[in-house]
């Protein structure tokens, strides 16, 4: 495998296919379209207008805005002027805006598309240099179109695999949020190996709307399109999603659980399942159908989807099997630069998340830990040497926090988290992950925690998604307590759930029950629930209301 950075391989395709579309951009219901060459332009007068700062090497430049052209052509011109990224999650509160300016030491902020910045403004201290994006941006600081008066930057030093390319702090599921340091050696083992792994020969049309700040996104989307040549498509607004995602039809296409099962939700709510039933009975019809439905997603194209970031329900991922959608699971997480297992090959292994990657060395603690090995591993915490340490064993693995079985051939299943065990007053530990991912077989349930910290049974915490909102109180619990029996058959007598709560108020990433990447805060749930649980417990109904 021949070393290259991400920024050699844009300028490869900037020098080679200079009219190739890279960046596609909605605005107003229209597309601007950025060939390379002209993404290329725009990034080098930015990068000439951050050397104008006089910034220390390898200065660090924070990104706060949703994904976008302008988002990708920031982070070249970041690489370009040599200094360092830190994306920041754009729904995140002034809180932890602040504590990732200030812990990752932030000399200048790029600023875009946001729902609140009203709410985050004074997270950013005066001495940050602002530059805001056109179309959509905060306007403060300079203009972005005001600094493409610079003459562009042509010349610069190549950054070498060593160097740090990119700070990514944690969404942050329990404390203070990591800054991980990835090296451009890091994206350029990922790249290669996605590129390789996936078969990608030609350019194919990619489309992002997943946090460009999360790992998924940008391993599998950022730095994937820099290795293919490819384009990407962004998302004008959550309103617009799924008309953008129709139109550009992406021959690849990741999600998240929770997507997934909104697509199935938006089926469902014009199709019953009967009715999906029976005509995918009949071979024409079922033929039909599912170009129908594929196209109307906007898969009609689409010859690889993955999903990640959690595990998907088996039930949902052979529904849409069904429907002729096949969705692979990969596992990845950002401390190894979202690059560990995938379901490859022609047979996708329903309910793992695949083999190890080639390249990748994994083992397992007798405690069942994932640990793993390879040359796109983190250079570690940012300012935090005894966790980095912490975190690698003596021979270099890194070890996930994630529990896992592996089978004879490799199939990886992942049980849980290492730290998310709890105990119940009868003195047993309970996994709750497995749990949850027997009671996300029912369509009413969104999102789902299992307690049961001071009590003698766990319990599970639900959110109901909007399919259950629609449907009647008793519908409701009848479908939540035949689930509630089907699961506990399954289980050991101490695992058994005694009751089912039905949440009043949603966990959303606003209200800080979820991260960023869309999974549950069980520490911020005990917070607020803790003292609630011996009253539910002991409360007569199996299903109760909050």
């Amino acid at each position: 495998m021949t070393a290259h950075t991400p920024l050699e391989r844009f300028y490869h395709w900037e020098k080679n296919t200079p009219k190739q579309p890279f960046l596609r951009q909605p605005v107003a219901g229209k597309w601007t379209v950025y060939t390379y060459q002209q993404a290329g332009n725009e990034a080098r007068r930015i990068a000439q207008a951050l050397k104008k700062l006089n910034l220390p090497p390898q200065s660090n430049i924070a990104i706060l805005s949703k994904n976008c052209a302008h988002w990708i052509m920031a982070d070249l011109a970041i690489w370009m002027a040599g200094h360092v990224s830190i994306p920041i999650y754009p729904t995140l509160s002034a809180t932890g805006i602040h504590y990732i300016l200030e812990h990752g030491e932030a000399r200048a902020i790029f600023l875009g598309k946001l729902d609140s910045f009203v709410k985050q403004r004074d997270a950013i201290a005066p001495d940050i240099y602002q530059i805001s994006f056109p179309f959509y941006g905060p306007n403060e600081g300079d203009a972005w179109d005001d600094l493409l008066q610079n003459e562009p930057l042509m010349e610069s030093a190549l950054p070498s695999g060593e160097q740090v390319a990119s700070i990514m702090y944690s969404s942050g599921t329990t404390g203070d949020p990591k800054g991980v340091e990835l090296t451009f050696g890091a994206f350029d083992f990922t790249g290669q190996s996605l590129v390789r792994n996936f078969g990608i020969t030609k350019p194919e049309r990619f489309f992002s709307y997943l946090p460009l700040s999360h790992i998924a996104e940008r391993a599998y989307i950022e730095i994937g399109v820099l290795y293919s040549g490819s384009s990407i498509s962004f998302t004008e607004s959550l309103d617009k999603f799924a008309e953008n995602l129709r139109e550009v039809q992406p021959t690849l296409f990741g999600g998240v659980p929770r997507i997934f099962a909104k697509f199935q939700e938006g089926i469902l709510s014009k199709m019953p399942q009967q009715k999906l039933d029976r005509l995918l009975s009949i071979p024409i019809a079922s033929a039909i159908m599912k170009r129908v439905i594929q196209k109307k997603l906007g898969f009609s194209k689409t010859h690889l989807i993955v999903g990640g970031a959690a595990p998907i329900p088996v039930g949902l991922l052979k529904w849409f099997a069904s429907l002729g959608v096949e969705i692979r699971e990969i596992y990845g997480m950002t401390e190894n630069c979202g690059y560990s297992h995938g379901d490859h090959g022609d047979i996708v292994h329903i309910g793992t998340v695949g083999r190890p990657w080639p390249g990748i060395e994994v083992k397992f603690t007798e405690e069942g830990e994932i640990l793993v090995r390879h040359p796109g591993l983190m250079r570690g915490y940012y300012k935090d040497a005894e966790t980095t340490r912490n975190v690698f064993t003596a021979d270099g693995f890194l070890k996930t926090g994630d529990k896992g079985v592996a089978d004879a051939a490799g199939y990886l299943t992942i049980t849980g988290r290492v730290k998310d065990q709890f105990k119940t007053d009868k003195a047993k530990f309970i996994a709750p992950a497995p749990i949850e991912m027997k009671f996300s077989s029912n369509p009413d349930i969104d999102s789902i925690c299992v307690v049961g910290m001071g009590i003698p049974q766990p319990i599970a915490l639900v959110v109901l998604s909007a399919m259950a909102v629609d449907k009647s109180k008793d519908m409701v619990m009848e479908g939540l307590t035949f689930t509630l029996q089907q699961v506990n058959a399954s289980l050991e007598h101490y695992e058994r759930i005694e009751k089912v709560v039905i949440m009043r108020e949603g966990w959303t990433v606003e209200n800080g029950f979820m991260t960023p990447s869309l999974k549950v805060k069980r520490n911020e749930i005990e917070k607020v629930h803790l003292a609630k649980y011996p009253v539910w417990y002991k409360h007569e109904a199996k299903i109760v209301w909050e």
